[in-house]
C-alpha cells in the first residue's frame, strides 16, 4: 500500500496506469482504523489490477477539498486521472469489492 501525499498525488494518483483505490483517512478515525486491514487484503488478492493507496486528509487538505471529500473514510476510485466510483464510510470488503469489481 503506497502513502500518497500532495507531493506525489499527480503522479501516483492520476498518472497511474492501474486504476487506484485511494482511501482518505485520519489518525483519530476509528472508521479509518477498521478498513485499513481490509484494504491490506483486497491490495493481497487485486494487486495485480488495482493499486491501493492512502492519503492522510487531515496533511494533505488540498487534496480532500478537491474531491469534495468531507468524511473519513473515504475511498475514491481513479480510472484515467479521473474518479470512477466512491465509497463513504467503513463497508465490509465484499461491498468495496463489489463497487470496484466493474472498474477494474
Amino acid at each position: 500500500m503506497i502513502e500518497v501525499t500532495t507531493e506525489t498525488f499527480e503522479r501516483d494518483v492520476l498518472g497511474s496506469d492501474r486504476p487506484v483505490l485511494l482511501d482518505f483517512w485520519a489518525e483519530w478515525c476509528p472508521p479509518c482504523k477498521m478498513i485499513s486491514p481490509i484494504l491490506e487484503e483486497i491490495e493481497r488478492e487485486y494487486g495485480d489490477k488495482v493499486v491501493i493507496a492512502k492519503i492522510n486528509a487531515d496533511e494533505h487538505p488540498s487534496i480532500a477539498l478537491r474531491y469534495d471529500v468531507i468524511g473519513l473514510p473515504t475511498l475514491n476510485l481513479y480510472r484515467d486521472g479521473e474518479v470512477v466510483h466512491q465509497i463513504k464510510g467503513a463497508r465490509p470488503k465484499r461491498a468495496i469489492v463489489d463497487g470496484i469489481a466493474p472498474h477494474i
